[in-house]
């Protein structure tokens, strides 16, 4: 982010006139109006040609006096000279102006600020959120740290394959060979991170990331070649092994639940829900290539209870007891919402529970303040993120059973990519199949049946619930 540029010693103006030059065209630009801490005057000369010529005079009594006050060929020279140079100094304090606008690296040594640091996170272009259901699920997997090293070194990729044209191959090569001498050299302390009932599966998964078809040989080997297509299929692919191998060395929660908390149900990994949702007016979801246009359409959301486990949990079970089967939902601004409130004996008043990023465990019964640079593990600011509506009773709450799918709109959000309402709600999943069917839901279409297809094993209920 560029900050605005004070009259500071990098700039040469006036001593002690509190000034800096620019041309009047600029001075009547708003942004330098507000932006420069010292006002703006044109500058003046601080030592008159007179002056100059004064220097060089003898006494008065001096027989050459007459001689001496005419102008000569040094004075003359050193006029010009400081002419061109404060010309020259103008100029380049317009050129630093422009440079500092443009440029994404602020210069420290200015202590002049249009926000405070803390205030700028939700401004900045460089905010390292993820963009994507996937990636923010993936990055929330309490795995062996030598996997997460992985993850990032190939996630780095991801980055790179953005750039335009000459693309950084080099740098690839790099992020992959590191990644690969990673697995190689830690595969003891890899495999076992895994369950001892798992561990086969989990030596599966690792040749497979090793040698497979889409492991880490192979996607070096599309990057020798130059090939971003192939690059790019096969790192998602290599990412879902890595995905997969991290779910299999976090078989439960990574902390343990304050005591308080223990009699709300709880989902202690993933879960997977899909739901049907028909359209009761007689039209039809826009049909898929060479697809039939249907009046249902499905739509499959990944519950993360590692970062949200009695969020998640408490959703888990109304699915399971059929509270959403038949609710009719809104479509409102940015977000499709489930009905209203089912009633106090359906679901549990969970508090507000966020994990911020970078920490061990979830907050509760509090929002992130983004603006301190408080970022969460979960984040809205992404299409199909699903989370819980506030409660009627107290926002340090969330709603019993009332949630909404995030129409994420970057047109919508700060500069950095944050929605303005990060960090205030309860975000336990995200939609992974069906993202497309999202926009096309109304206000009145059903959701014909919700089910739990996939994380009732990872399901604790409280002791009268079970």
């Amino acid at each position: 982010m560029a900050y605005p540029l004070s009259c500071s010693t990098i700039i040469s103006h006036r001593a002690g006139s509190g000034s800096c030059y620019l041309p009047r065209s600029l001075k009547n630009n708003a942004f330098f109006r507000t932006h420069l801490v010292l006002p703006l005057s044109p500058l003046r000369s601080t030592t008159p040609a007179r002056q100059i010529y004064a220097r060089l005079t003898v006494p008065k009594n001096s027989a050459s006096l007459e001689l001496t006050k005419r102008p000569t060929t040094p004075s003359i020279l050193l006029t010009h000279l400081e002419s061109t140079m404060k010309q020259f100094q103008s100029l380049m304090a317009v050129m630093l102006i422009f440079i500092e606008i443009a440029s994404p690296i602020p210069f420290y040594e200015w202590q002049v600020w249009p926000v405070s640091p803390a205030e700028a996170v939700l401004y900045s272009p460089e905010t390292n959120i993820p963009r994507t259901g996937e990636l923010a699920l993936r990055r929330a997997i309490p795995a062996n740290p030598n996997m997460k090293t992985i993850q990032d070194s190939l996630e780095d990729i991801s980055y790179l394959l953005r750039i335009p044209q000459r693309k950084p191959f080099g740098t690839m090569e790099g992020n992959v060979k590191k990644a690969l001498k990673i697995a190689t050299d830690e595969k003891a302390s890899i495999l076992a991170s895994i369950p001892a009932e798992l561990r086969d599966e989990g030596s599966v998964l690792y040749a497979s990331l090793i040698e497979g078809k889409g492991g880490l040989q192979n996607l070096l080997q599309y990057i020798k070649d130059k090939d971003p297509d192939k690059v790019s299929v096969g790192l998602a692919s290599t990412l879902d092994t890595v995905a997969q191998l991290e779910l299999l060395q976090a078989p439960g929660l990574s902390f343990l639940l304050p005591q308080q908390y223990l009699k709300y149900p709880r989902l202690t990994g993933r879960g997977i829900v899909e739901f049907t949702v028909e359209k009761v007016d007689g039209s039809t979801f826009s049909p898929e290539a060479a697809g039939v246009a249907k009046s249902t359409a499905k739509i499959q959301v990944v519950l993360d209870g590692y970062s949200a486990p009695l969020t998640a949990g408490n959703f888990a079970k109304l699915v399971i007891d059929g509270a959403y089967d038949g609710m009719k939902l809104t479509s409102a601004n940015q977000a499709i919402l489930s009905d209203s409130e089912l009633g106090k004996a359906t679901g549990y008043s969970v508090p507000l529970e966020i994990k911020p990023s970078g920490q061990f465990e979830p907050l509760y019964r509090t929002t992130l303040s983004v603006q301190d640079g408080e970022l969460p593990v979960l984040p809205l600011s992404v299409y199909g993120a699903v989370a819980m509506a506030h409660s009627d009773v107290s926002e340090e709450l969330s709603s019993p059973s009332q949630f909404f799918f995030y129409l994420y709109d970057k047109r919508n959000s700060g500069l950095g990519g944050l929605s303005f309402e990060e960090g205030q709600f309860s975000v336990f999943g995200y939609t992974t199949i069906g993202r497309d069917i999202l926009p096309q839901v109304k206000t009145g279409d059903v959701i014909r049946s919700a089910k739990l297809v996939e994380g009732q094993d990872r399901l604790v209920l409280p002791p009268q619930e079970n």
